[in-house]
């Protein structure tokens, strides 16, 4: 169902429609000389390094409300607002569900109507760099997240 390309040091994650759906950025540790990190992260990528864990990044929601120029009443705003709401507490659900303590929420730097969400996924075991050994590891989250209409 999911697929995953490596992009520099991350990985895009694409569903079926070959539609991008998010990122993940592995955590490679504290790389010393910092100035050498984008060469040490190419080498742990390229002899498949494990990792303990890392940032999922995905789309969260979008309000349908922010939009220069927008003619809205305040019955779609209430709207807009509700569905926003029923949205925000089905991330918190898969929070719960998924046992995810660490995430973060910002303003997508794409588009300023929606917010993106980045999970800190630990690992039960550490996993290599490789794109099936992530893939199979991030499929429970994002599996969890389509079947709740999230992604």
């Amino acid at each position: 169902m999911w697929t995953i390309n490596p992009e520099e040091d991350y990985f895009k994650i694409y569903d079926d429609n070959k539609t991008l759906v998010g990122y993940f950025a592995p955590e490679y540790g504290d790389i010393q000389p910092e100035d050498k990190a984008y060469q040490v992260r190419q080498e742990m990528l390229k002899n498949h390094d494990l990792v303990k864990s890392g940032y999922l990044m995905l789309p969260m929601v979008k309000f349908g409300i922010f939009e220069d120029g927008k003619d809205m009443t305040i019955d779609y705003v209430e709207q807009q607002l509700r569905l926003v709401h029923v949205r925000i507490l089905a991330w918190k659900n898969l929070l719960t569900e998924k046992n995810i303590a660490h995430h973060k929420i910002l303003v997508s730097h794409t588009d300023h109507d929606m917010l993106s969400i980045t999970l800190g996924i630990i690992f039960t075991t550490d996993i290599p760099l490789e794109k099936t050994k992530i893939l199979d590891t991030l499929s429970g989250v994002l599996d969890f997240a389509q079947e709740r209409g999230l992604l």
